[in-house]
Protein backbone atom coordinates (compact mmCIF):
# COMPACT_ATOMS: atom_id res chain seq x y z
CA UNK A 1 0.00 0.00 0.00
CA UNK A 2 0.98 3.41 -0.77
CA UNK A 3 -0.17 5.51 2.23
CA UNK A 4 -0.59 8.61 -0.76
CA UNK A 5 -1.15 8.75 -3.99
CA UNK A 6 -1.33 11.84 -6.70
CA UNK A 7 -3.65 11.58 -9.57
CA UNK A 8 -3.38 13.95 -12.43
CA UNK A 9 -6.84 15.15 -13.20
CA UNK A 10 -6.37 16.64 -16.65
CA UNK A 11 -6.59 12.65 -17.75
CA UNK A 12 -10.12 12.81 -17.64
CA UNK A 13 -12.97 14.87 -18.84
CA UNK A 14 -15.17 15.25 -15.36
CA UNK A 15 -14.40 13.32 -12.02
CA UNK A 16 -16.53 12.80 -9.27
CA UNK A 17 -16.58 11.60 -5.59
CA UNK A 18 -18.53 9.82 -3.80
CA UNK A 19 -19.93 9.10 -0.32
CA UNK A 20 -19.25 5.75 1.31
CA UNK A 21 -21.08 2.90 -0.35
CA UNK A 22 -21.67 0.57 1.91
CA UNK A 23 -22.84 -2.21 -0.20
CA UNK A 24 -25.02 0.10 -2.03
CA UNK A 25 -24.11 -0.98 -5.86
CA UNK A 26 -27.54 0.20 -7.53
CA UNK A 27 -27.91 3.18 -5.42
CA UNK A 28 -24.59 4.42 -7.21
CA UNK A 29 -25.60 2.89 -10.70
CA UNK A 30 -29.13 5.67 -10.18
CA UNK A 31 -26.83 8.04 -9.25
CA UNK A 32 -23.99 7.47 -12.41
CA UNK A 33 -26.97 7.07 -14.72
CA UNK A 34 -28.06 10.74 -13.72
CA UNK A 35 -24.70 12.26 -14.82
CA UNK A 36 -24.66 10.35 -17.33
CA UNK A 37 -21.08 9.02 -16.22
CA UNK A 38 -19.05 8.39 -19.13
CA UNK A 39 -16.55 5.23 -17.73
CA UNK A 40 -14.66 5.72 -20.81
CA UNK A 41 -13.29 9.17 -20.14
CA UNK A 42 -14.77 10.20 -16.83
CA UNK A 43 -13.21 9.25 -13.55
CA UNK A 44 -15.18 8.31 -10.37
CA UNK A 45 -12.98 8.41 -6.47
CA UNK A 46 -14.48 6.82 -3.42
CA UNK A 47 -13.74 8.00 -0.35
CA UNK A 48 -13.76 4.50 1.25
CA UNK A 49 -16.15 2.14 2.75
CA UNK A 50 -17.44 -0.25 -0.16
CA UNK A 51 -18.37 -2.57 1.96
CA UNK A 52 -20.54 -3.64 5.31
CA UNK A 53 -24.37 -3.12 6.38
CA UNK A 54 -25.76 -2.54 2.56
CA UNK A 55 -26.83 -5.67 0.61
CA UNK A 56 -24.40 -5.81 -2.64
CA UNK A 57 -21.26 -5.75 -0.91
CA UNK A 58 -19.49 -8.33 -3.73
CA UNK A 59 -20.74 -5.94 -6.40
CA UNK A 60 -19.44 -2.83 -4.67
CA UNK A 61 -15.83 -4.74 -4.26
CA UNK A 62 -16.16 -5.56 -8.14
CA UNK A 63 -16.17 -1.94 -8.84
CA UNK A 64 -11.97 -2.30 -7.72
CA UNK A 65 -11.38 -3.85 -11.18
CA UNK A 66 -12.75 -0.92 -13.02
CA UNK A 67 -10.72 1.55 -14.51
CA UNK A 68 -12.96 4.25 -14.24
CA UNK A 69 -13.13 3.53 -10.62
CA UNK A 70 -10.48 4.52 -7.64
CA UNK A 71 -10.74 4.37 -3.79
CA UNK A 72 -8.78 5.31 -0.59
CA UNK A 73 -9.36 2.82 1.99
CA UNK A 74 -12.18 2.94 4.82
CA UNK A 75 -11.88 1.65 8.25
CA UNK A 76 -14.69 -1.13 6.97
CA UNK A 77 -11.96 -1.91 4.12
CA UNK A 78 -9.60 -1.99 6.66
CA UNK A 79 -11.45 -4.30 9.21
CA UNK A 80 -11.89 -6.81 5.93
CA UNK A 81 -8.48 -6.57 5.16
CA UNK A 82 -6.92 -7.49 8.65
CA UNK A 83 -9.88 -10.05 9.19
CA UNK A 84 -9.61 -11.64 6.04
CA UNK A 85 -6.47 -11.33 4.52
CA UNK A 86 -3.92 -11.62 8.09
CA UNK A 87 -6.54 -13.29 10.10
CA UNK A 88 -6.70 -11.29 12.60
CA UNK A 89 -9.23 -13.64 15.15
CA UNK A 90 -10.34 -9.84 17.29
CA UNK A 91 -10.34 -8.04 14.13
CA UNK A 92 -12.92 -10.70 12.94
CA UNK A 93 -15.05 -9.82 15.70
CA UNK A 94 -14.58 -6.81 15.60
CA UNK A 95 -15.68 -6.73 11.86
CA UNK A 96 -18.92 -9.37 12.45
CA UNK A 97 -19.80 -6.79 14.70
CA UNK A 98 -19.80 -3.92 12.44
CA UNK A 99 -21.26 -5.33 9.58
CA UNK A 100 -18.95 -8.25 8.30
CA UNK A 101 -21.31 -10.82 8.88
CA UNK A 102 -22.42 -10.44 5.04
CA UNK A 103 -18.99 -12.36 3.90
CA UNK A 104 -19.88 -15.43 6.24
CA UNK A 105 -22.80 -16.64 4.60
CA UNK A 106 -21.60 -16.10 0.96
CA UNK A 107 -20.75 -19.26 -1.27
CA UNK A 108 -17.47 -20.51 -1.31
CA UNK A 109 -16.77 -19.06 -4.92
CA UNK A 110 -17.90 -15.16 -3.85
CA UNK A 111 -15.85 -15.60 -0.82
CA UNK A 112 -12.74 -16.44 -2.41
CA UNK A 113 -13.51 -13.79 -4.83
CA UNK A 114 -14.24 -11.43 -2.10
CA UNK A 115 -10.48 -12.22 -0.38
CA UNK A 116 -9.05 -10.96 -3.88
CA UNK A 117 -10.44 -8.16 -4.37
CA UNK A 118 -9.89 -7.41 -0.89
CA UNK A 119 -5.94 -8.02 -2.10
CA UNK A 120 -6.58 -5.40 -4.35
CA UNK A 121 -8.22 -2.65 -2.42
CA UNK A 122 -5.37 -3.25 0.47
CA UNK A 123 -3.18 -1.74 -2.29
CA UNK A 124 -5.40 1.66 -2.47
CA UNK A 125 -4.06 4.55 -0.32
CA UNK A 126 -5.01 6.01 2.39
CA UNK A 127 -4.85 9.59 0.81
CA UNK A 128 -5.27 10.83 -2.83
CA UNK A 129 -4.05 14.47 -4.12
CA UNK A 130 -6.03 15.15 -7.23
CA UNK A 131 -4.85 17.69 -9.31
CA UNK A 132 -7.32 19.28 -11.04
CA UNK A 133 -6.85 21.27 -14.86
CA UNK A 134 -6.51 24.56 -13.22
CA UNK A 135 -3.78 23.58 -10.69
CA UNK A 136 -6.15 23.42 -7.22
CA UNK A 137 -5.47 20.63 -5.17
CA UNK A 138 -7.97 18.12 -4.03
CA UNK A 139 -6.88 15.91 -1.27
CA UNK A 140 -9.80 12.60 -0.65
CA UNK A 141 -9.17 10.59 2.76
CA UNK A 142 -12.04 8.36 4.62
CA UNK A 143 -12.13 10.37 7.75
CA UNK A 144 -10.03 12.79 8.33
CA UNK A 145 -6.51 14.48 7.62
CA UNK A 146 -4.98 14.85 11.08
CA UNK A 147 -2.67 17.59 11.13
CA UNK A 148 -3.57 21.06 9.97
CA UNK A 149 -0.78 21.15 7.45
CA UNK A 150 -1.22 19.16 4.40
CA UNK A 151 2.37 17.81 3.04
CA UNK A 152 2.39 14.46 0.37
CA UNK A 153 4.02 11.97 2.10
CA UNK A 154 3.88 13.72 5.54
CA UNK A 155 3.70 10.96 8.27
CA UNK A 156 0.54 11.19 9.95
CA UNK A 157 -1.88 8.54 12.00
CA UNK A 158 -3.03 5.83 9.84
CA UNK A 159 -5.49 5.31 13.05
CA UNK A 160 -7.14 8.99 12.41
CA UNK A 161 -7.22 8.76 8.76
CA UNK A 162 -9.44 6.00 8.99
CA UNK A 163 -11.40 6.93 12.14
CA UNK A 164 -11.08 10.09 13.49
CA UNK A 165 -14.66 12.22 13.88
CA UNK A 166 -12.86 14.96 16.22
CA UNK A 167 -12.64 17.65 13.58
CA UNK A 168 -16.36 17.17 12.10
CA UNK A 169 -17.99 17.07 15.77
CA UNK A 170 -15.38 19.83 16.80
CA UNK A 171 -17.59 21.84 14.15
CA UNK A 172 -13.89 23.26 13.83
CA UNK A 173 -13.95 25.97 10.56
CA UNK A 174 -10.44 26.26 10.32
CA UNK A 175 -8.72 25.34 7.09
CA UNK A 176 -6.21 23.01 6.57
CA UNK A 177 -3.42 24.22 4.58
CA UNK A 178 -1.60 22.89 1.87
CA UNK A 179 -4.38 21.84 -0.58
CA UNK A 180 -7.31 23.63 -1.71
CA UNK A 181 -10.15 21.16 -0.72
CA UNK A 182 -10.62 18.14 1.37
CA UNK A 183 -13.07 15.65 0.97
CA UNK A 184 -14.16 13.62 3.71
CA UNK A 185 -16.96 10.39 4.52
CA UNK A 186 -17.08 8.33 7.47
CA UNK A 187 -19.31 10.47 9.62
CA UNK A 188 -22.70 10.30 8.67
CA UNK A 189 -24.29 13.63 8.05
CA UNK A 190 -27.75 14.64 6.48
CA UNK A 191 -26.55 16.51 3.86
CA UNK A 192 -23.61 17.55 2.62
CA UNK A 193 -21.55 19.72 4.78
CA UNK A 194 -18.92 21.95 4.51
CA UNK A 195 -16.74 23.50 7.34
CA UNK A 196 -13.88 25.59 6.24
CA UNK A 197 -11.97 24.04 3.21
CA UNK A 198 -13.46 20.42 4.22
CA UNK A 199 -16.58 19.03 2.87
CA UNK A 200 -18.21 15.87 3.99
CA UNK A 201 -20.14 13.49 1.82
CA UNK A 202 -20.98 10.32 3.82
CA UNK A 203 -24.89 10.96 3.93
CA UNK A 204 -25.06 7.21 5.42
CA UNK A 205 -26.72 6.02 1.59
CA UNK A 206 -27.45 2.13 3.38
CA UNK A 207 -29.96 3.59 5.51
CA UNK A 208 -30.95 7.18 4.80
CA UNK A 209 -31.06 6.01 0.49
CA UNK A 210 -29.43 8.93 0.02
CA UNK A 211 -25.91 8.08 -1.55
CA UNK A 212 -24.14 11.62 -2.28
CA UNK A 213 -22.43 12.25 -5.41
CA UNK A 214 -19.96 15.39 -6.28
CA UNK A 215 -18.65 16.83 -9.34
CA UNK A 216 -15.43 17.84 -8.80
CA UNK A 217 -13.47 18.85 -12.16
Amino acid sequence: MSFYQKIDGSQYKNIYAVGDLHGCYDLLMTELEKVKFNRETDLLISVGDLIDRGRQNLKCLQLLREKWFFNVQGNHDQMAIEALLYHDFNMQVNWIRNGGDWFYSLPIEQKLESIELLKICEKRPLVIELEMVNGDLCVIAHADYPSNDYEFGKVVSKQDILWSRDRLESYSEINIDGADTFIFGHTIVEQPEVHGNRLYIDTGAFNSGNLTLIKLG
